[in-house]
């Protein structure tokens, strides 16, 4: 259903209610019913500020639905979702979440299943990746979660820099050779460093990256069995190798720099390299980015491994508690559709749509013109391993995380101290130690469930 078309059944549902006593037909499917406001709660990044700009003139004129937005930085837009859905507190309608939480949050009950949007034709869910749509499936076969963008890793790079210290990027390099051309690009150009790591604390923040690096050098948060492996060589030497990179050769404040500030490093010729997101793309191709056509893309640094690239959304999901379930169903089939798609590429440009979830998107000659990342952002998605992500069986999915509830507070708690540790006051081992004890109690408990 377009929106225009969805706008009309918004309107048919309310005039239903306005006369009581009259049976209306034509007024069913996605958006029906009179509640004209939703609020929605996010993260700040480039993509969904992009959304927040477009909603009023296009989404809220066509079906009279108002969208008060929340938007926050990672971290905390974490913690405040956490609140909210696990109280059921109904004060925000959808919110962004990720493949990460919708799975145990659905078999909480703390989230509404979306039929609807997955059964309108013209929304057309078989054009949606099939990784995504299985990662947010709860068990029940329900779908709980439409990818507003997805996204891998990969490594970006100027070329221009690169070209200038005659610098040859490998397309599919190693950590020991990343380590190597950081070092050979620091100061390449003045005030510029070699390369921009996460640093800040969070799960999300910096363990989403070294979490990567910690699988393709072998290591794991826990074997098969719930056995800790926090102090493990394999991991010791990875989060080691992270911290000698980024406080050798990174960016400045670099235990504070998360995506947003690794972002604007790169954008404003401050390193000349940075390991992140896919999804950051389309902000460096942008119209106005002062390195537009200057970045190379390579996959994700590898190991032991033969790849290591994350696998990602963040998603819509629909709080059970939600007494405006018709109007946030509009929102997000409307947020998820290639119809917002290409309105972004008509007002912004081709490189800005949030990509990474449909296969059409990637089979649009247009969006391969002005995305000269596409085939390295799909093909790090088509080869992320969820189930196999690194050397050894695990006993949960997940690339950068843990498919536990746990995880969240586990991972943040470990990185306060490695977080420390890059800002040089304190040491690996030292946050690792504190670290294992932790993640043991964790383990014992799900060791205690089999």
């Amino acid at each position: 259903m377009r929106p225009k078309t969805r706008a009309a059944a918004l309107a048919a549902g309310a005039l239903c209610i306005a006369l009581t006593a009259t049976a209306c037909a034509g007024a069913g499917g996605i958006g029906t019913g009179d509640q004209n406001s939703i609020s929605v709660l996010m993260v700040n990044n480039p993509q969904m500020e992009d959304l927040q700009r477009l909603t009023a003139d296009n989404f809220t004129r066509e079906t009279g639905i108002r969208v008060n937005y929340t938007v926050l930085p990672e971290n905390d837009v974490r913690a405040k979702i956490s609140q909210e859905f696990s109280s059921q507190a109904g004060q925000y309608d959808v919110a962004a979440l990720s493949n990460y939480e919708i799975p145990f949050y659905s078999a909480n009950g703390w989230l509404a299943p979306l039929d609807n949007v997955a059964a309108d034709p013209e929304f057309n869910q078989a054009d949606i990746l099939p990784a995504y749509t299985a990662s947010l499936t709860g068990d029940d076969g329900k779908l709980y979660g439409e990818p507003f963008y997805g996204e891998s890793s990969f490594l970006m790079y100027r070329k221009d820099v690169f070209a200038a210290k005659g610098l040859t990027m490998p397309e599919k390099p190693t950590w020991d050779e990343v380590a190597e051309l950081a070092a050979q690009v620091d100061g390449a150009e003045p005030g510029m460093k070699g390369i921009c790591l996460r640093g800040q604390p969070g799960w999300g923040q910096v363990f989403a990256p070294l979490t990567t690096v910690v699988n393709t050098f072998g290591g794991t948060w826990f074997d098969k069995d719930w056995n800790a492996k926090v102090t493990s060589p394999e991991f010791t030497e990875a989060t080691e190798f992270y911290a000698k990179l980024v406080r050798e050769h990174g960016q400045a404040g670099a235990a504070q720099s998360g995506f947003t500030e690794c972002l604007n490093n790169l954008t404003q010729s401050k390193v000349a390299m940075w390991y992140d997101a896919t999804s950051a793309a389309g902000a460096l191709e942008a119209e106005a980015s002062p390195v537009k056509g200057k970045i190379g893309y390579a996959q994700a640094p590898v190991k032991e491994t033969s790849s290591s690239g994350w696998l990602w959304t963040w998603s819509w999901a629909l709080q059970a508690a939600s007494k405006k379930k018709d109007s946030a169903e509009a929102f997000i089939a409307w947020a998820s559709s290639k119809e917002y798609e290409e309105l972004v590429a008509s007002k912004l440009g081709w490189s800005k749509v949030p990509s990474g979830k449909r296969i059409s998107t990637y089979e649009n000659p247009e969006f391969q013109d002005a995305a000269p990342f596409f085939e390295a952002e799909r093909f790090a998605i088509e080869n992320a391993d969820p189930k196999n992500p690194g050397l050894q069986e695990r006993p949960a999915v997940g690339i950068q995380f843990v498919g536990i509830p746990e995880f969240a507070a586990l991972g943040t708690n470990v990185s306060q101290g490695v977080s420390s540790a890059i800002a040089g006051q304190g040491s690996v081992a030292e946050a690792l130690a504190k670290g294992q004890e932790a993640a043991q109690k964790v383990g014992d408990k799900y060791k205690n469930k089999q």
